[in-house]
């Protein structure tokens, strides 16, 4: 109990002392310490960067080369995703399934699928390839990905049997609900009624009461209710 009070009482003490005090470094020009650099750490060499930057952006740049057939990805599926996913993409047990859904995005239960929700096939391959199959992520080729992908599409119709998925091609596939989605304008249209000062006095010219509680059911009946 004795060490924990010490440690309270050193926390408050800090906590009420100044940055700039606390620093024996603090620039004499008044800039406050919080914001000048602590000295740690170096700049990220171009290598180390690249070794991160792995995403595939819509337009299909950071793919890799290489190519897959629908059928050849047929066969990859299979030993490699059908155990939860199912050999038509149907989904086993809990697992998600990814075909099929068509029709079902204005439904209360909606069926998102590959074909029926995804709007980028740069999700698909992407996520493909450095995070499935599940427990043994990164263990497909890039051209095993790009065949997995063909069969993905040919499992939710999008292509036929016989397509060839490439980086040369690969933007010319458009998902079925690309148009799905719009732009998030709430920075604009929303943010900034939410944070503008809030009117705490004279606010409207007139206030009327438009509804009881009682009337409303939220409160307990009786003889002095107001109807």
């Amino acid at each position: 109990m004795l060490k924990s009070r010490k440690a309270a009482a050193l926390l408050i003490a800090l906590a009420a002392t100044p940055v700039a005090a606390q620093t024996p470094d603090a620039p004499a020009d008044g800039t406050p310490a919080a914001i000048q650099p602590l000295g740690l750490g170096r700049p990220a060499m171009a290598e180390e960067i690249a070794a991160w930057d792995l995403d595939v952006s819509p337009d299909g740049t950071g793919l890799p080369e290489g190519s897959g057939d629908v059928m050849t990805g047929e066969e990859v599926y299979i030993e490699q995703c059908a155990a939860c996913h199912g050999d038509f993409a149907e989904g086993l047990d809990n697992w998600p399934s990814l075909a099929g859904g068509e029709g079902t995005l204005d439904r209360a239960d909606p069926e998102k699928t590959i074909g029926s929700y995804w709007p980028y096939l740069s999700t698909v391959w992407d996520y493909v390839h450095h995070s499935m199959p599940f427990g043994n992520a990164q263990v497909l080729t890039a051209d095993e990905t790009y065949a997995i992908t063909a069969y993905l599409l040919y499992s939710n119709s999008i292509v036929e049997y016989d397509f060839v998925l490439s980086k040369d091609n690969f933007a010319e596939v458009q998902m079925p609900n690309a148009e799905g989605f719009i732009e998030d304008d709430r920075p604009q249209s929303e943010y900034p009624i939410f944070s503008a000062e809030p009117c705490m006095e004279g606010c409207k010219d007139k206030v009327e009461i438009t509804m009881h509680a009682s009337v409303l059911d939220v409160t307990p009946g009786g003889e002095d209710a107001v109807e």
